[in-house]
This record gives structure tokens, C-alpha cells and sequence, in this order.
């Protein structure tokens, strides 16, 4: 299997400004091709997002998979809903970019939370004291506070994109309102940074391994994510797009875990029922950048299907006596 890897820290990438200096927090190409099992590697020290990054190495067939992109900085960094993303320069921005035959639809919610479920695993392994717990449909949190998300995309011949946001470094003190009382960061909760590479080398392969084991069988990542599912029990409020099936607006329940599919399973006042779609951030909350800042584009093009990590997948909520089993969600397949 042939490699390759690209960095631009001194030369950005055209329209892309470039930065300051880059922060004292190295990643040797090298390290990472030889202990990860990628076969593209590319840092950058600004790019406008990793994820568009990413979806144009998906798109070009001549690209060794499995890719990843970093930036040190990301100048139009997007979440879900068209929610801009934050985080300090320096902190870990990469995008992933996997060989997988993909579902009709768009992703299947479970490669969403297996993303999620590996970086949790991956920075409490690294980092002595902490247990990220997740968050349906694509957060990683720390007593409350997002340390972490996740977005999954689609692209172009049905490769998949997983954008990745880990709080490694900087403090929540400097991020805007109101994502200062949301967030955290790593050296919020252990007084220093969590190198980049050393993360890398912990979260990649966990992540591919359950990928992988995912699509033969889906009831590892969802044994792993109940382990850390954060919301059991808990009363949540679901905010899905308004279409005729979601029309009566938020759906309200407690939370009783995931379904053996990545459904979100509520209990509320008219039963059980399957979340397949949806926030749990209301849309008046949807951080969408300062003042002045151009907001976050969309993906273009017939693959451009935003999927679980965005949570607005296909569906609504569906009616159910209780989680059922499913087939095998995907194939995923290595060079």
C-alpha cells in the first residue's frame, strides 16, 4: 500500500491567509503513517475547514485511504445545522477520510457514534483522571461540558468524511459567548495541553478497528457507546426539522439509552419511540459565529448528505414497544 503525506505550514493553500506562528505542538508524518494504518496524511497550518479538505480527497480516486487532514487553525470550521465550529488554534481540527460502501440515504447513525465512542475511549486512555462521556448524536462531554464533536459526511462515490474537534488546547476562558459556559477544554481540566500526535496514534486505530467491526456487526460499538452514554436517564429535548412528520415540534422524553440501529430511545408521554433525527441544542442556540464572520457553507453536490454526526437524518421519530435488532449497517472495506 502506497503513502504520502503533504504539510503546508508555510505554504498555505491558495485564498487561505496564513497565520501566525505554528504552535509548539509538532506532528511527524512519518510517526503517523507508520503506527495508525493511514496511507494519506496532510497538515496544514490554516485551512478555511478540514472537512472540505477531506471531501475533495474522497473525491479524487488516486488518493490512498484511509486519509487525514489537520490544520492548525480553521478559519470557516462548520458543525451541524450550519452551526459554525470554535475551538483554539492549535487544538486538534482533523478530518478522516475512509473507503465505505454507504447506506441509501446518507450514513448510518451507528458510524457517527462509533466516531464518538472511539474519541472518548482514545483521550481517557491518554489523558489519567478524565471519562469523556458521549452525547447522542455527536458529542463528546466532560461533567456537562463539550470537550469534543463530531460531523460524518458522504461523499462522492461513497467515500465518508469524519470531521473531528478535540479541545486539546487553549481554555474555555477564550472562547465567545455563549460557548464559554458549554465547552471545555484539556488543559481546563489537567492544567496543560494534550499533544496532538499522541492523541492521533490512540484515536485512529481505535477508530478504524471499530468502523470495522461495526459494519460485520454493529453490537460491539453499541455495547461500547451505552458504556459511555451520558443521557441514560436523563430528560432530554430532541429538536428535529420541521416536515410533516416532525411537525408537532420537540420531542420530549427520558432518555433510556440507544437502539441496537444508533436511534436515540426515548420514553415520553405517548410511549417509546426511536429517534433517528434531530438535535439536542435548540435552534436559537445554534452558535452560527462573531459578528462579522461569513457563516459556514454547506456541502454541494448529490452527495452531499450531512449525516449523523449533523443528526438530521432521514426520518423522525418512530413509534416502537421497544429497541429491535438490525442487519449489519455497512461495509467497510481497507486498502
Amino acid at each position: 500500500m502506497s503513502s504520502r503525506s503533504i504539510s503546508s505550514a508555510h505554504v498555505p493553500a491558495a485564498g487561505v491567509a496564513p497565520g501566525g506562528p505554528p504552535p509548539a505542538d509538532p506532528i511527524d508524518a512519518d510517526t503517523l503513517l507508520a503506527r495508525t494504518g493511514l496511507a494519506t496524511f496532510e497538515h496544514h497550518r490554516v485551512l478555511a475547514s478540514t472537512m472540505d479538505r477531506g471531501r475533495t480527497l474522497a473525491g479524487d480516486p488516486a488518493t490512498p485511504l484511509p486519509a487525514a487532514v489537520v490544520a492548525d487553525e480553521q478559519t470557516l470550521g462548520r458543525g451541524q445545522r450550519g452551526a459554525r465550529w470554535w475551538q483554539a488554534p492549535g487544538s486538534l481540527a482533523v478530518s478522516v477520510v475512509v473507503e465505505a460502501v454507504a447506506a441509501p440515504g446518507g450514513a448510518p447513525p451507528l458510524w457517527s457514534l462509533a466516531c464518538g465512542v472511539a474519541v472518548a475511549e482514545a483521550v481517557a486512555a491518554v489523558v489519567p483522571g478524565v471519562e469523556p462521556l458521549v452525547r447522542w448524536p455527536n458529542d463528546v462531554e466532560v461533567d456537562g461540558r463539550k470537550l469534543a464533536g463530531m460531523l460524518v459526511e458522504v461523499a462522492s462515490g461513497g467515500r465518508v468524511v469524519f470531521g473531528i474537534g478535540v479541545n486539546t488546547h487553549g481554555s474555555r476562558a477564550a472562547a465567545p459567548p455563549p460557548l464559554d459556559a458549554r465547552i471545555v477544554t484539556v488543559p481546563d481540566l489537567v492544567g496543560g495541553p494534550l499533544p496532538r500526535q499522541r492523541l492521533l496514534v490512540e484515536l485512529l486505530p481505535r477508530l478504524f478497528r471499530l468502523l470495522e467491526a461495526t459494519a460485520g456487526d454493529p453490537r460491539e460499538c453499541v455495547a461500547r457507546y451505552r458504556a459511555r452514554c451520558g443521557l441514560d436517564g436523563r430528560p432530554v429535548t430532541v429538536h428535529r426539522a420541521v416536515t410533516a412528520a416532525t411537525a408537532d415540534g420537540p420531542l420530549t422524553g427520558i432518555c433510556r439509552g440507544i437502539a441496537a440501529d444508533g436511534a436515540l430511545v426515548l420514553d415520553t408521554v405517548r410511549g417509546r419511540v426511536l429517534v433517528t433525527s434531530g438535535s439536542l441544542t435548540a435552534p436559537a442556540d445554534v452558535w452560527r459565529g462573531e459578528s462579522g464572520l461569513r457563516p459556514a457553507p454547506a456541502p454541494q453536490g448529490d452527495h452531499a448528505d450531512l449525516a449523523a454526526a449533523g443528526g438530521e437524518l432521514p426520518g423522525a421519530g418512530r413509534e416502537v414497544p421497544g429497541a429491535e435488532a438490525v442487519e449489519p449497517v455497512g461495509q467497510l472495506r481497507r486498502p
